[in-house]
């Protein structure tokens, strides 16, 4: 069975190592340009570049795959029977989907139909979900709503982040793909039509990240900071300075032994120092954060940040 792989980040990068290892014939990578990053703007290729050039694959990166009439006649004549796609990040013409006389497979990092979109891991911790997966499904012209093929469900970590989620499961959606591959090839792969009764997973903007403590409850606080991490950090202000939250618990009124926190405005520091660490009230809870980042500086236990930055009691975060 001849595959053409589509990908771009370590996310796919895993997808193809499990089908390079699987030992299948790949025909050749698809990914996203190189991009200019760091302080020298220096152009890096994507992990499955990188990857894929080390096995020596033969890699295309075409700006564009729609109207781009050159590109889907290169594919073509590389006739593959499957067109494996994962996390490619551009969405596919009518053209290229018909190519693969197999069908185009894609992995998804949720369990369709929920989170049909560009960041369903993300919003799968934001939301504060107990469970999701990895689905693999014959891609069509809709964005996510393919006919399914396989699926894996997990739990979520009630401390997991983002980051770690989605390392868990890329490796997951690699050892998917091997399966989905071989049932296909076999002839048994189950092909299951999508419910409309689904959830999207917008791409996320930097809006979201700034914590209203008058707004969001303990829980959602805490979901927002493990769901942006590491992807840009949930960030509050305190006198005028923009810090960012990497990492934080929950706690109670009973638990610090305080009865009258209630006076206290959403947002105010109930305690600050060294060994304690840094407690912040919320509208259902205290926040006692656990990793930190001040402005222009490196995220750090909020132990080391007390001792080089003052957090006055009573002060609040914006």
């Amino acid at each position: 069975m001849k595959i053409l792989f589509m990908g771009t980040p370590d996310f796919a990068k895993e997808s193809l190592e499990a089908v390079y290892n699987a030992k299948y014939e790949i025909l050749g990578v698809v990914t996203n340009p190189d991009k200019p990053k760091g302080r020298g703007m220096k152009m890096i290729a994507s992990p499955v570049k990188q990857f894929a050039e080390e096995i020596g694959l033969k890699v295309y990166q075409p700006i564009k795959v729609r109207n781009n009439l050159e590109f889907i006649e290169e594919i073509k004549a590389l006739e593959p029977d499957v067109i494996c796609v994962v996390a490619y990040g551009k969405i596919l013409p009518k053209e290229l989907l018909e190519i693969p006389k197999l069908g185009c497979i894609n992995v998804h990092g949720s369990l369709l139909p929920q989170y049909r979109g560009a960041a369903p891991i993300q919003w799968a911790v934001l939301n504060g979900d107990k469970k999701t997966g990895i689905t693999t499904m014959y891609m069509d012209v809709g964005m996510d709503t393919g006919d399914m093929i396989l699926k894996q469900e997990v739990e979520i970590g009630e401390d997991e982040t983002t980051g770690e989620l989605w390392d868990r499961l890329s490796k997951i959606g690699g050892e998917l793909l091997v399966k989905t591959l071989q049932q296909i090839e076999d002839g048994t792969a189950p092909r299951t039509k999508q419910s409309e009764d689904f959830t999207m997973a917008p791409m996320l903007d930097k809006q979201m990240a700034k914590i209203d403590w008058d707004v969001k409850s303990a829980s959602e606080i805490k979901n927002l900071v493990r769901g942006l991490n590491p992807i840009m950090g949930a960030y509050t202000f305190l006198n005028g300075k923009k810090i960012k939250f990497w990492k934080v618990a929950i706690t109670t009124k009973e638990e610090m032994m305080i009865d009258d926190i209630e006076k206290f405005k959403n947002g105010t520091v109930i305690v600050s120092n060294q060994k304690k660490g840094l407690f912040i009230k919320a509208k259902d809870g205290i926040i006692k954060v656990l990793e930190i980042q001040g402005e222009n500086a490196k995220r750090m236990p909020i132990g080391d940040f007390l001792r080089g930055n003052q957090i006055n009691e009573f002060e609040m975060f914006e």
